[in-house]
Protein backbone atom coordinates (compact mmCIF):
# COMPACT_ATOMS: atom_id res chain seq x y z
CA UNK A 1 0.00 0.00 0.00
CA UNK A 2 2.84 2.13 0.46
CA UNK A 3 2.45 2.89 -3.92
CA UNK A 4 -0.80 4.89 -3.32
CA UNK A 5 -0.91 8.11 -3.81
CA UNK A 6 -3.71 10.62 -1.74
CA UNK A 7 -5.76 12.44 -3.92
CA UNK A 8 -6.79 15.48 -1.92
CA UNK A 9 -6.63 18.31 -4.38
CA UNK A 10 -6.61 19.15 -8.31
CA UNK A 11 -2.74 19.06 -7.67
CA UNK A 12 -2.28 16.15 -6.80
CA UNK A 13 -4.00 14.19 -9.23
CA UNK A 14 -1.02 13.02 -12.13
CA UNK A 15 -1.06 15.30 -15.01
CA UNK A 16 -1.84 12.94 -17.90
CA UNK A 17 -5.18 12.40 -15.93
CA UNK A 18 -5.91 16.10 -15.47
CA UNK A 19 -8.73 17.69 -17.85
CA UNK A 20 -10.12 13.93 -18.63
CA UNK A 21 -13.02 12.11 -17.20
CA UNK A 22 -10.31 9.94 -14.64
CA UNK A 23 -9.61 13.62 -13.02
CA UNK A 24 -13.47 13.92 -12.82
CA UNK A 25 -13.91 10.58 -10.98
CA UNK A 26 -11.37 12.05 -8.54
CA UNK A 27 -12.52 14.57 -7.99
CA UNK A 28 -16.59 13.50 -7.16
CA UNK A 29 -15.38 10.86 -4.98
CA UNK A 30 -12.52 12.40 -3.01
CA UNK A 31 -13.31 16.08 -2.99
CA UNK A 32 -17.03 16.21 -3.58
CA UNK A 33 -17.14 17.92 -6.62
CA UNK A 34 -20.65 18.82 -7.40
CA UNK A 35 -22.02 16.55 -9.79
CA UNK A 36 -23.07 18.16 -13.52
CA UNK A 37 -25.64 16.09 -15.89
CA UNK A 38 -24.24 13.50 -18.49
CA UNK A 39 -26.11 12.13 -21.44
CA UNK A 40 -23.61 9.56 -21.61
CA UNK A 41 -20.71 7.94 -19.87
CA UNK A 42 -17.25 9.18 -20.15
CA UNK A 43 -15.30 6.23 -18.76
CA UNK A 44 -15.44 2.63 -17.71
CA UNK A 45 -15.00 1.61 -14.04
CA UNK A 46 -13.99 -1.75 -13.67
CA UNK A 47 -14.44 -2.01 -9.30
CA UNK A 48 -14.99 -5.05 -6.89
CA UNK A 49 -18.22 -6.10 -6.33
CA UNK A 50 -17.88 -5.89 -2.15
CA UNK A 51 -20.81 -4.25 -0.92
CA UNK A 52 -18.70 -1.95 1.15
CA UNK A 53 -17.74 -0.08 -1.81
CA UNK A 54 -19.30 3.11 -2.86
CA UNK A 55 -18.51 4.95 -5.09
CA UNK A 56 -19.94 8.70 -5.39
CA UNK A 57 -20.31 9.73 -8.50
CA UNK A 58 -23.35 11.34 -11.44
CA UNK A 59 -25.72 9.19 -12.51
CA UNK A 60 -24.75 8.61 -16.27
CA UNK A 61 -20.82 9.57 -15.78
CA UNK A 62 -19.60 5.96 -15.91
CA UNK A 63 -20.03 2.83 -17.24
CA UNK A 64 -19.35 0.31 -13.61
CA UNK A 65 -18.11 -3.61 -14.34
CA UNK A 66 -18.31 -4.87 -10.47
CA UNK A 67 -16.71 -8.46 -10.22
CA UNK A 68 -15.15 -10.04 -7.90
CA UNK A 69 -11.35 -8.47 -6.99
CA UNK A 70 -12.35 -6.22 -10.05
CA UNK A 71 -11.02 -9.46 -12.33
CA UNK A 72 -12.01 -8.10 -15.47
CA UNK A 73 -11.26 -11.90 -16.91
CA UNK A 74 -14.69 -12.90 -17.84
CA UNK A 75 -15.83 -9.51 -18.94
CA UNK A 76 -13.71 -8.63 -22.13
CA UNK A 77 -16.82 -8.55 -24.73
CA UNK A 78 -18.25 -5.89 -22.11
CA UNK A 79 -15.20 -4.00 -22.19
CA UNK A 80 -14.78 -4.22 -26.16
CA UNK A 81 -18.32 -2.94 -26.25
CA UNK A 82 -17.52 -0.08 -24.23
CA UNK A 83 -15.00 1.40 -26.00
CA UNK A 84 -15.91 0.35 -29.77
CA UNK A 85 -19.90 1.06 -29.36
CA UNK A 86 -19.45 3.58 -26.58
CA UNK A 87 -16.99 5.25 -27.35
CA UNK A 88 -14.96 4.90 -24.02
CA UNK A 89 -11.08 6.43 -24.16
CA UNK A 90 -10.70 5.65 -20.46
CA UNK A 91 -11.00 2.94 -17.91
CA UNK A 92 -10.25 3.21 -14.20
CA UNK A 93 -9.39 -0.81 -12.39
CA UNK A 94 -10.16 0.45 -9.19
CA UNK A 95 -9.26 -2.16 -6.05
CA UNK A 96 -9.64 -2.09 -2.46
CA UNK A 97 -8.17 -3.09 0.57
CA UNK A 98 -9.47 -5.87 2.81
CA UNK A 99 -10.24 -7.75 -0.16
CA UNK A 100 -11.91 -11.12 0.62
CA UNK A 101 -10.59 -12.39 -3.09
CA UNK A 102 -6.88 -12.49 -1.09
CA UNK A 103 -6.09 -15.60 -0.02
CA UNK A 104 -9.19 -17.09 -1.39
CA UNK A 105 -8.04 -20.93 -0.88
CA UNK A 106 -8.57 -20.28 2.73
CA UNK A 107 -11.53 -19.64 2.57
CA UNK A 108 -12.36 -22.98 0.49
CA UNK A 109 -14.74 -25.50 3.33
CA UNK A 110 -17.17 -22.38 4.09
CA UNK A 111 -17.57 -21.86 0.15
CA UNK A 112 -17.87 -25.41 -0.42
CA UNK A 113 -20.40 -25.88 2.60
CA UNK A 114 -21.97 -22.43 1.67
CA UNK A 115 -22.86 -23.88 -1.77
CA UNK A 116 -24.06 -26.77 -0.24
CA UNK A 117 -26.10 -25.64 2.42
CA UNK A 118 -27.58 -23.04 1.00
CA UNK A 119 -27.60 -23.47 -2.77
CA UNK A 120 -28.47 -27.37 -2.95
CA UNK A 121 -24.87 -28.11 -4.46
CA UNK A 122 -23.60 -31.89 -3.56
CA UNK A 123 -19.76 -31.28 -2.01
CA UNK A 124 -18.20 -32.97 -4.98
CA UNK A 125 -19.54 -29.86 -7.41
CA UNK A 126 -18.97 -27.23 -4.91
CA UNK A 127 -15.60 -28.52 -4.87
CA UNK A 128 -15.11 -28.41 -8.22
CA UNK A 129 -16.32 -25.14 -8.70
CA UNK A 130 -13.96 -23.79 -6.25
CA UNK A 131 -11.05 -25.53 -8.15
CA UNK A 132 -11.83 -24.25 -11.12
CA UNK A 133 -12.37 -20.47 -10.20
CA UNK A 134 -9.96 -20.30 -7.33
CA UNK A 135 -7.02 -19.67 -9.35
CA UNK A 136 -8.45 -17.04 -11.96
CA UNK A 137 -9.73 -15.39 -8.84
CA UNK A 138 -7.12 -15.51 -6.43
CA UNK A 139 -5.44 -12.08 -5.34
CA UNK A 140 -2.34 -12.31 -3.37
CA UNK A 141 -1.65 -8.44 -3.06
CA UNK A 142 -4.55 -6.04 -3.86
CA UNK A 143 -2.28 -3.36 -5.05
CA UNK A 144 -0.40 -5.75 -7.74
CA UNK A 145 -3.15 -7.29 -9.06
CA UNK A 146 -5.02 -4.07 -10.34
CA UNK A 147 -1.25 -3.22 -11.62
CA UNK A 148 -1.62 -6.55 -12.88
CA UNK A 149 -4.84 -6.03 -14.63
CA UNK A 150 -3.95 -2.41 -15.88
CA UNK A 151 -0.84 -3.95 -18.10
CA UNK A 152 -2.89 -6.86 -19.27
CA UNK A 153 -5.90 -4.36 -20.37
CA UNK A 154 -2.93 -2.07 -21.65
CA UNK A 155 -2.32 -4.87 -24.03
CA UNK A 156 -5.36 -5.63 -25.18
CA UNK A 157 -6.54 -2.05 -25.76
CA UNK A 158 -2.90 0.41 -26.70
CA UNK A 159 -5.27 2.94 -27.49
CA UNK A 160 -6.97 3.36 -24.37
CA UNK A 161 -6.07 5.48 -21.36
CA UNK A 162 -6.11 2.73 -18.51
CA UNK A 163 -5.67 4.10 -14.76
CA UNK A 164 -4.83 2.16 -11.84
CA UNK A 165 -6.52 2.83 -8.66
CA UNK A 166 -7.20 1.91 -4.97
CA UNK A 167 -10.52 2.53 -2.86
CA UNK A 168 -9.59 2.10 0.57
CA UNK A 169 -12.60 1.19 3.15
CA UNK A 170 -11.27 3.66 6.14
CA UNK A 171 -12.56 6.75 4.21
CA UNK A 172 -13.94 5.71 1.40
CA UNK A 173 -11.84 7.51 -1.20
CA UNK A 174 -9.67 6.78 -4.40
CA UNK A 175 -5.87 6.32 -4.41
CA UNK A 176 -3.83 6.63 -7.34
CA UNK A 177 -1.21 3.95 -7.63
CA UNK A 178 2.18 5.21 -8.56
CA UNK A 179 3.47 2.11 -10.92
CA UNK A 180 7.39 3.34 -10.96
Amino acid sequence: MDRLVSVSKKADIFPEYRNTPVERLLEYNNMKRPYEDYSYAEILIAECMDYRENLHIPDKFAYIIRTAGANLQFCEFGVSYAIAVAQINHIAIIGHDNCAMVNIYKRKDIFIEGLVSRAGWNKKAAEDHFNKYEKVFEISSEVDFVLYETKLLRSKYPGIVIVPMMYLLEDNNIYLINEE
